[in-house]
């Protein structure tokens, strides 16, 4: 059987050709495996562990990046505000630590993930990573944490949460709507019924759902302390607008490079796309374009090219813009939780 690339499969999910009858059967597989599974928690078969504390499970309904992060960051704001000490666990995608692990200041992409360490240093707060939740979530309860966020947890039954919010791109919505590997939905879409907030990351948000803007005006550089991006006021930062009218080397190793390589060009700059795989391990030579040219990025492929970064190499610190509303709403379903956990 033929491997299909990356670029194949997206034309497959987002462009409208029609999958193979390969991919077709190995969707059917899926789908019957999927629905095992859930059979198997939902009978007790498979059982969800119940923490002390309240849970948000944050994620998608389809492979690739929807905007997690950043609203991960801003859940985690949010709750600090209101009184909350907010932790964050994360399978720790990218990796290679294999045991539960608290991050620190020291922590590096390579060895917790890129994801993890920017929300980390981002936040201040709190951040485990374990490919059992459950286990990482007993570090930030063990570090004083009262409330968890569960960084793309949707499909991790195995730690049951109070909340769930799915995270969808705005823009190019659920494909071709189809399972893995034909689309690239995770879970069918009948899924989008039971989670508690419906969050749309860009385009139009429809019945139900909450819009969500990701806002980024500012350049930042990405040589110096790993935690650079960490204030908008940072030493050297300037308006994106600055660059308007000149040519850039843009990367962006995302699930949706498209939309990052879209906001530059809404500033008028002059883009010469670089586009990586999702959590790309970013080296030197891969920056190797054979000109001066400024190079712009986004905030979780920063993380990874701090130390090797040039003076003319920038970042976009990204931040979730939200309704008020639905941030006190979240808050008021926490503490209902609480009280259910009171009761029990």
């Amino acid at each position: 059987m033929t491997t299909l690339s990356e670029r194949d499969l997206q034309a497959v999910w987002y462009g409208g050709k029609a999958p193979s009858l390969t991919l077709r059967v190995l969707a059917a597989i899926y789908a019957a495996l999927v629905a095992l599974r859930l059979a198997l928690y939902r009978s007790g078969v498979l059982r969800s562990r119940r923490l002390p504390v309240p849970v948000i499970v944050v994620g998608n309904l389809t492979v690739g990046g929807a905007g997690k992060t950043p609203l991960v960051i801003e859940l985690v704001r949010a709750l600090r505000t209101r009184g909350c000490r907010p932790g964050v666990v994360s399978r720790g995608y990218g990796g290679s630590v294999a045991v539960p692990t608290l991050l620190d200041d020291a922590s590096m992409p390579a060895q917790c993930g890129d994801e993890p360490v920017l929300i980390r240093r981002m936040t201040g707060v709190p951040v485990a990573i374990a490919r059992e939740r459950v286990r990482g979530a007993q570090l930030l309860m063990d570090a004083g944490c009262d409330v968890l966020i569960a960084d793309d947890g949707l499909q991790h039954y195995a730690l049951a949460r109070d909340i769930e919010i799915c995270v969808i791109d705005g823009e190019r919505r659920f494909g071709n709507e189809r399972l893995l590997p034909a689309g690239p939905l995770r879970e069918p879409l009948s899924r989008l019924a039971g989670f508690d907030f419906r969050i749309c990351n860009g385009g139009e948000a429809r019945l139900g759902e909450v819009a969500m803007r990701l806002v980024g005006d500012l350049a930042v550089p990405v040589a110096g302390s790993p935690a650079a991006a960490n204030s908008a006021h940072e030493n050297g930062a300037q308006p994106l607008a600055q660059f308007a009218g000149r040519r850039v080397h843009a990367v962006a190793g995302i699930g949706n490079p498209a939309r990052f390589f879209s906001m530059l060009r809404g500033f008028g700059i002059v883009v010469e796309e670089h586009a990586f795989a999702d959590h790309h391990a970013f080296v030197a030579d891969d920056f190797a374009f054979g000109d001066d040219a400024s190079v712009i990025m986004t905030q979780k492929d920063a993380v990874k090219c701090a130390a090797f970064a040039r003076a003319n190499w920038w970042q976009v610190p990204i931040r979730a813009v939200l309704p008020a509303g639905f941030l006190d709403e979240v808050v008021a379903r926490l503490g209902q939780a609480e009280t259910r956990a009171t009761r029990a």
